[in-house]
């Protein structure tokens, strides 16, 4: 598990230096970011309790990943390495018991962490992860495929406004998922794999 953190982690950062060169001291307010998509998951899963809804399921493991996404960022503080970072998450989930508690809850429980302590809690997010039907080696694999995605749109124009996200119909996330199911997320080269399949996609579809 640690090498699965260590490489989330370096890929987060990586992303995060892609858009401010020294993100780490401009202390953005990551726990903020990571509840608001708690409120956004909560809206895919549904809450009305006045209307019939049904669980988008699909949506709500997308925004999980994102929380991710958000709540990496939010643990590099106070001078921590990766490694370091990596270990005290080790930690804490081994140390944790998973509470059982549903979609709802589980984002609840995450999203007031984040606003009592402005920070972020990897146990929370466990509870959450597993509740919302994911697993650490599923979380591992749709991270790194999103990732991948972001940093494929960075350098095809998503700044400037040039990148195309529909292909032929369809939005990049669904090619993406379709393609790293094809894949070896186990691999080494998993992430170049990742890109190499959307390049060729992309190009097969003529973008």
């Amino acid at each position: 598990m640690k090498q699965a953190l260590v490489n989330m982690l370096t890929m987060q950062h990586n992303m995060n230096t892609r858009v401010h060169e020294n993100w780490v001291d401009q202390n953005f307010e990551w726990y903020r970011a990571a509840w608001i998509e708690c409120g956004e998951l909560i809206e895919h899963y549904g809450y009305k309790w006045w209307k019939k809804q049904e669980p988008d399921i699909g949506q709500v493991q997308l925004e999980v990943i994102d929380i991710w996404h958000f709540g990496m960022s939010a643990l590099f503080r106070d001078g921590r390495e990766i490694e370091q970072i990596a270990g005290e998450i080790e930690s804490e989930l081994a140390a944790h018991q998973p509470t059982g508690a549903g979609v709802r809850e589980s984002t609840e429980a995450l999203a007031l962490h984040c606003l009592q302590t402005r920070s972020f809690s990897p146990s929370r997010f466990w509870d959450l992860m597993l509740a919302a039907g994911l697993d650490f080696d599923s979380l591992y694999t749709a991270y790194v495929g999103k990732n991948v995605l972001n940093f494929f749109r960075q350098d095809h124009g998503y700044k400037d406004g040039s990148y195309v996200k529909n292909w032929a119909g369809r939005e990049d996330n669904e090619h993406l998922v379709e393609l790293v199911a094809s894949l070896d997320g186990g691999a080494e080269d998993f992430a170049e794999q990742v890109y190499q399949s959307l390049s060729g996609r992309y190009r097969e579809l003529g973008h």
